[in-house]
């Protein structure tokens, strides 16, 4: 079998790095030195180059001035991005305008996916519910109001979800809700729609979150998917890109290990030739090939489960596989980096104390590796493998 990615993937992989070649992490201020949000924006600057790129559009159709790329290309880009702490909403950005693509109405598609692809718009995705530990589409209600033949139908939301990403900046919103009748909807609703107060909110890595209020929010018929399993297809693709984002980090963080740790010396000797450093850090190794390997497992499962393609489990199986190595090991790499670094690594004039905090943020992204065990638990009891 031939495991290579394909050359219009490794373009993708060589536009990002030419991209974010010239991105600084320290670019804002210390999320350890701010007591609010870093900034008040995202990084418009690189969004622009972004969009210049093609890499905006890259996961979009032809037909909507794409590329026609899948989620494995998106995660590449992603695992780039993470490299730099990129300060941009691109996996949110992609990954709703690939829902858009697949399950949203003409009227939906024409209305978002033009401004998608050339960065004119920006999209965001409410992922998290109200805890971030219960299902996000739980924490909004939809329901449809009957209107004149010739109108339409109208859905009310009512609710609220947390830690939204980017969402005081974003152009439109994706909103997971539920029917009453076991039925999840996502709804798309522009950021000044009437009814919605956004308030603010502070990840661990000092990006600006906001809380969304939901009371009364009208939403016209064409701007609901309702296709079953839209909502939790892209569920699995926002934690698979968020694997991809804690694979990037956890490789840079261990890049610029092994540099310090060649470079500083002990008793006259770089303490990367100790024989405690060298096996801390091949087991840190041996944590990033195993992140790598689940992750493109999970993205494959995805862009496989939309050909129609099925396996012994659902595609939330190998999500939740790499959603517990992703979790655990961008943890146990950064502390490894601050325990190899020494008192260095605490400087707020060196940028590991910047990726800890990315790191930290992403793991609570991803959830405890147990939640996610005990999940693959029930998938393979009520789907025997025998």
């Amino acid at each position: 079998m031939d495991f290579t990615f394909t050359e219009e993937q490794q373009a993708a992989v060589e536009a990002a790095k030419a991209v974010f070649a010239d991105v600084a992490p320290d670019g804002v201020p210390s999320p350890a030195l701010t007591p609010r949000a870093v900034a008040e924006e995202f990084d418009r600057e690189l969004w622009a180059k972004l969009a210049d790129s093609d890499l905006l559009s890259l996961v979009l159709t032809e037909e909507h001035g794409g590329s026609g790329l899948d989620a494995i290309a998106l995660c590449l880009v992603l695992r780039e991005s993470a490299r730099v702490l990129a300060r941009v909403p691109l996996l949110e950005h992609c990954a709703t305008a690939m829902a858009v693509q697949a399950h949203g109405s003409p009227e939906l598609a024409g209305a978002l996916l033009p401004g998608a692809g050339d960065g004119s718009l920006v999209l965001t995705v409410a992922a998290h519910g109200r805890s971030g530990h219960d299902p996000a589409e739980l924490s909004v209600t939809a329901r449809r109001e009957r209107q004149e033949r010739q109108e339409g139908d109208t859905w009310v939301l009512e609710g609220l979800q947390t830690a939204v990403a980017w969402g005081h900046s974003a152009d439109w919103i994706a909103v997971p809700a539920h029917t009453g009748e076991g039925e999840a909807v996502l709804a798309f609703v522009p950021r000044g729609a009437e009814g919605l107060s956004l308030a603010e909110q502070y990840s661990t890595s000092g990006e600006k979150l906001a809380e969304l209020t939901l009371d009364g929010v009208r939403v016209p018929a064409t701007h609901l998917i309702d296709t079953p399993g839209a909502w939790d297809h892209l569920r699995q693709l926002l934690a698979t890109g968020t694997c991809a984002l804690a694979l990037g980090l956890g490789e840079n963080v261990l890049t610029m290990t092994s540099q310090y740790t060649s470079k500083r010396e002990q008793f006259g000797f770089p303490v990367a030739s100790f024989q405690a450093v060298a096996v801390q850090a091949a087991d840190r190794y041996i944590d990033l090939r195993a992140m790598e390997v689940t992750l493109w497992q999970a993205a494959w499962r995805l862009d496989a489960s939309t050909g129609g393609a099925g396996g012994p489990l659902p595609s939330a199986g190998d999500v939740a596989v790499a959603k517990i190595w992703a979790s655990e090991g961008v943890r146990r790499v950064v502390q490894t980096a601050q325990h190899l670094h020494g008192g260095f690594g605490a400087d707020t004039d060196y940028p590991l104390h910047r990726y800890h905090a990315w790191a930290k943020q992403l793991e609570l992204q991803l959830g405890p590796a147990a939640a996610h065990e005990e999940a693959l638990g029930d998938l393979l009891a009520a789907h025997p493998l025998a």
